[in-house]
């Protein structure tokens, strides 16, 4: 079991950063132990994404510029892999296509009219979000960059349980699809709350529910979006997870800016 759970973490920030993690087992037992493990991922990245805007802050930068460091530095930690996933997933789904067609949209290399659009909004929302919180205080920013990571990678969790079938049969969403258990998600996403609000219990009032809540509202615009995709393209592909992991973060950092 420790060894799985070791090649599971392997998994986890192998395939879900770009941090120097080497996979050492890529089966259906790894996939599954890595999957449950995505948000310490998220937690990893969410840290390094607060550091550079909290520091820019303490050092008399201006929020917006703080911001737009915490919002940089999830998209290089993964490649820029979940914001290209949420482009070709908007092109998939914009194409009106029938499902082998739209697959092979976002299978190509260029960028859409949808996928552009996408992006920019994603993208402006989430700066927007980060400066308003980070003119609060830097542990505004901070907590917010870390929730919001957390949330991203939890939804990655609850969308490879199983009954979700994968679209293609090669690549990570081939790979992880269905390889978690529901009970398996469901501690995942019991745990991560808690941590979400203990982190945001850190700014006092009303931070704590203000943060748990924040990721609920996430994780049921990514389900339904999971859903509907699971109905368009017939199953999960890795730009599927990237449009999920993306919209979550979002929606977190919507919600927290809302509170």
């Amino acid at each position: 079991m420790t060894s799985l759970n070791s090649h599971g973490v392997r998994f986890a920030f192998g395939t879900l950063t770009v941090l120097p993690v080497r996979v050492t087992r890529w089966d259906r037992e790894a996939a599954r132990a890595g999957m449950l493990c995505a948000p310490l991922a998220g937690l990893v990245v969410g840290v390094l994404a607060a550091v550079p805007g909290s520091l820019l802050l303490w050092g008399g930068a201006g929020p917006l510029l703080a911001a737009v460091a915490s919002a940089a530095v999830p998209a290089a930690l993964t490649r820029g892999l979940h914001l290209d996933g949420l482009a070709d997933t908007a092109d998939g789904l914009g194409s009106g296509k029938p499902a082998d067609d739209a697959l092979r949209i976002m299978k190509q290399s260029d960028i859409g009219p949808f996928g552009v659009i996408t992006l920019l909004f994603v993208l402006l929302a989430q700066v927007a979000v980060l400066q308003q919180l980070y003119a609060r205080g830097w542990t505004h920013g901070a907590v917010a960059a870390v929730v919001s990571a957390v949330t991203a990678r939890l939804a990655l969790t609850l969308a490879s349980r199983r009954g979700v079938p994968p679209a293609r049969p090669e690549g990570l969403g081939a790979a992880v699809a269905g390889t978690v258990p529901v009970a398996g998600a469901v501690a995942a996403a019991l745990v991560t709350m808690a941590a979400c609000a203990g982190a945001g219990a850190l700014l006092g009032g009303y931070g704590a529910p203000r943060c748990a809540l924040s990721a609920v509202a996430a994780l049921v615009v990514a389900q339904l979006l999971l859903r509907h995709c699971v109905r368009r393209f017939g199953g999960v592909t890795g730009d599927v997870f990237g449009a999920l992991a993306e919209t979550a973060a979002t929606v977190t950092l919507v919600g927290l800016a809302l509170g």
